[in-house]
């Protein structure tokens, strides 16, 4: 460890230099060396993956550049149904198969080990939205046969089972039959997130289920309120029971009039961690794993997918702005989260949870 201390520490005294050792800054070269032995998990993210030929050398240097273990990738959009959702699991499976000696699945706490040790990258596989179980709790078993690991109960707007953070109000919070899916996805092992319920139906998830639940992609709302970012109340009754939250990248951490910067991203990590405590928050950053392509073409696409959006009634206040933070444009995101964690004054075992043992932890509690 390289601990850096000024010349004002030194004239403060004995206090100044108690608290300048309280409060490490690594070196460069020491950072990254424990960050590569670190067990990395992004709670959510967008891979480059291809289904009918294996990646090109670019995209195996972003994937080894991002030092990740594992991440939970988002599938089954709204709008699809049970059958599209299944051929879509076929397509990541053959995408990953493609390319063994990069990519591996994830269903067990096992398989995340075994990632690391083995310098593959791990996909979980998860559902946004509720929408291919077609209303029926039932069909939730197929998709837990086929390895899907995490699933929401809405997606922004109302559902059979429980109310999204866009849905008319007043709310309808978690329904009964969002009861019984709450029960059936305990008893399948596979892992509630509830980043797009609104806070009745968060709160009320909390008090149904019998294992931890998380929020793997949103804000805070004590830093900036937009309905994608979650109220203190919700914040420590997540980590009263145990759960985890993903700090996002999206727009949304700062109302959507600029894009967001690594000021305002560590804003949101820092509030979380003071209010969760370091056990309770994690990484999710809800964007590409590679670098947002700025390009005009890039962006004129972003902007009609975001129109239709809006015109679907989906889109939450502030949306506009590509997902990405500025500073963590890059593979390379979660290790500039974890330099910037030291400089605030964490310590590496707090870093290291940020980083992925809180997710593993919590994976392996409702697994």
């Amino acid at each position: 460890m390289t601990v850096r201390i000024d010349r004002r520490a030194l004239l403060a005294g004995g206090a100044g230099l108690a608290a300048m050792a309280a409060r490490p800054v690594w070196a460069a070269d020491d950072l990254k060396a424990r960050y590569r032995k670190a067990l990395v998990i992004n709670g959510n993210l967008v891979p480059p993956l291809d289904d009918e030929k294996p990646l090109p050398p670019e995209a195996v240097a972003d994937y080894r550049r991002s030092g990740l273990t594992a991440m939970k990738v988002s599938m089954g959009g709204t709008g699809v149904s049970k059958a599209q959702v299944l051929e879509e699991l076929n397509a990541y499976d053959r995408a990953i198969a493609l390319n063994p000696d990069l990519l591996t699945r994830i269903r067990t706490v096992a398989d995340i080990d075994a990632a690391k040790a083995a310098g593959r990258i791990g996909i979980i596989y998860s559902f946004e939205s509720e929408v291919m179980l077609e209303g029926k709790v039932e069909n939730l078993d197929a998709f837990a046969d086929r390895g899907v690991r995490v699933m929401q109960l809405s997606y922004n707007l109302p559902s059979p089972f429980a109310s999204g953070v866009m849905s008319p109000q007043p709310s309808q919070g978690l329904t009964p039959l969002g009861r019984e899916l709450v029960a059936r996805m305990n008893a399948r092992g596979v892992s509630i997130d509830m980043s797009h319920l609104d806070e009745k139906s968060t709160l009320g998830v909390l008090e149904a289920t019998r294992k931890p639940v998380a929020i793997t992609h949103a804000g805070c709302k004590a830093v900036w309120d937009n309905p994608r970012n979650k109220s203190d109340a919700v914040l420590k009754a997540l980590a009263g029971q145990g759960g985890v939250i993903g700090v996002f990248e999206l727009s949304y951490i700062n109302g959507g009039a600029t894009q967001p910067t690594l000021d305002v991203y560590m804003r949101h990590m820092a509030h979380a961690l003071k209010t969760c405590g370091e056990d309770h928050v994690g990484i999710g950053s809800d964007t590409l794993l590679t670098a947002w392509d700025t390009s005009p073409e890039s962006m004129k696409r972003w902007d009609e997918n975001t129109q239709r959006r809006k015109e679907q009634g989906i889109a939450a206040p502030g949306e506009g702005p590509p997902p990405y933070v500025e500073g963590l444009n890059t593979p390379e995101r979660c290790e500039i989260i974890a330099g910037e964690l030291t400089k605030m004054g964490y310590g590496w075992r707090a870093v290291e949870k940020v980083l992925g043992l809180n997710w593993r932890r919590w994976f392996a509690a409702t697994w």
